[in-house]
């Protein structure tokens, strides 16, 4: 912590997930699973394929049958994926299978279709094929009780359609976060309605809860609280009664005469682990604990709430889902595209674009203007440029420290 009492951006996010573990596991339906964080292994319940398979559209056969072209065989039947032949391949004879199809015994190996010729139920060989050519042998990809899925792989559209091959109509998975926002100030209008001269139009709750949504988390809006301490303790009481895991507030965190949201949550009970960060935009960050609710007192500016919920906010979201990733966000290395200054104490998270030279390298171009209330230059930003404190100034080609913006 420096002199100021200001701690630094590595300090507050261990303070912050110390302790984050995985909130408890619930059985859902495959179906809604996309998303979420396996909270025990997953085996598969059967192999695959079950038996073995026709990897093509042809004919299943013996190969010393068709070991010397032009052989000919007689059609027995057929076998189309989903119905198998029931009988047995023997000398001479043949099955026409499709893609899927079970083998049927006798054969060990598929003559496919562009390989021969048929007139009636007498097949012709072109072209001869080994033992075993076009089968899936049973279990070529996986085999009953071999755990495929571990616990905390978060399940996204491969794993959701390996669970199902793994004949999974269900899955254990860690609760997703309830994430409680809660905008403040007597400035503030909802959006849509009709603002008196001097308010302005709330936009973070919307953010936030968007990227609450993002981040895996369940957002429940607890609109606008006046600068009362009656109005921020009812949130507050709402917050609770909804059983937020974790409660978000914009704005009024300072020690202004009007900032009332750390008294409020202080009469609620919290406990007060860290506020003010050493870094920009974002200084007036707070967080602290109210009985299991965690609480994490955002800046009202709404570029510095949507960049401290990218680094704070977002982490706590995946500990608590259980997440194996749940460190700070991360970085990669590009070259500046423009010089920039020298920097001070704080960390600096400067808002930037992502450009290709003529020479096909993607280069990080950092705005002109970096004021923490432009959410129109935010929203055109591909990515932060991180300053460590009192880093010197660089010129373009420079590698720095980025954080990408994905966009929705």
């Amino acid at each position: 912590m420096s002199g100021d009492g200001l701690i630094s951006v590595e300090e507050a996010l261990t303070r912050l997930l110390s302790g984050a573990v995985p909130l408890r596991s619930e059985d859902i339906a495959l179906s809604r699973a996309n998303g979420r964080v396996l909270a025990r292994d997953l085996a598969a319940h059967r192999d695959q394929p079950p038996f073995p398979a026709s990897a093509m559209d042809g004919y299943a056969v013996r190969a010393e049958d068709i070991a010397a072209p032009p052989a000919h065989l007689t059609v027995i039947g057929e076998a189309p994926a989903g119905h198998a032949f029931n009988g047995r391949v023997g000398p001479g004879e043949a099955v026409r299978i499709f893609t899927g199809a079970p083998v049927p015994e006798g054969a060990d190996t598929i003559l496919i279709q562009e390989n021969a010729t048929r007139e009636g139920e007498r097949v012709t060989v072109l072209e001869a094929a080994a033992p075993g050519r076009f089968i899936r042998a049973a279990g070529l990809d996986f085999a009953q009780g071999e755990v495929l899925l571990a616990q905390g792989r978060r399940l996204g559209f491969r794993e959701l359609a390996l669970a199902a091959a793994m004949n999974h109509g269900s899955v254990s998975v860690h609760r997703k976060p309830k994430v409680a926002v809660l905008a403040t100030g007597d400035e503030l209008v909802a959006p849509g309605g009709d603002p008196a001269a001097d308010q302005i139009i709330a936009s973070n709750d919307t953010g936030l809860a968007a990227f609450v949504e993002d981040c895996g988390g369940e957002a429940i809006m607890l609109g606008i609280a006046r600068d009362t301490h009656e109005a921020l303790a009812e949130r507050i009481r709402a917050a609770q009664a909804a059983g937020a895991d974790i409660l978000v507030t914009l704005g009024g965190a300072s020690v202004g005469d009007h900032d009332l949201v750390q008294d409020a949550l202080g009469n609620a009970g919290m406990d007060l682990s860290f506020w003010r960060i050493a870094m920009r935009p974002g200084k007036p960050l707070m967080a602290g604990r109210i009985d299991n609710m965690r609480v994490l007192g955002l800046p009202g500016n709404p570029v510095s709430s949507l960049v401290c919920a990218l680094l704070f906010l977002k982490p706590l979201i995946l500990a608590l889902s259980g997440h194996p990733d749940a460190a700070r966000p991360r970085r990669e290395m590009l070259p500046l595209a423009s010089p920039v200054p020298a920097n001070d104490r704080r960390e600096d998270y400067l808002r930037a674009s992502l450009v290709f030279g003529d020479d096909g390298v993607e280069r990080v171009q950092p705005f002109e203007r970096q004021d923490s209330s432009m959410l129109a230059t935010f929203a055109r930003a591909d990515a932060l440029v991180v300053r460590p404190p009192h880093a010197k100034a660089l010129e373009p080609g420079a590698p720095v420290p980025v954080l990408r913006l994905h966009r929705g």
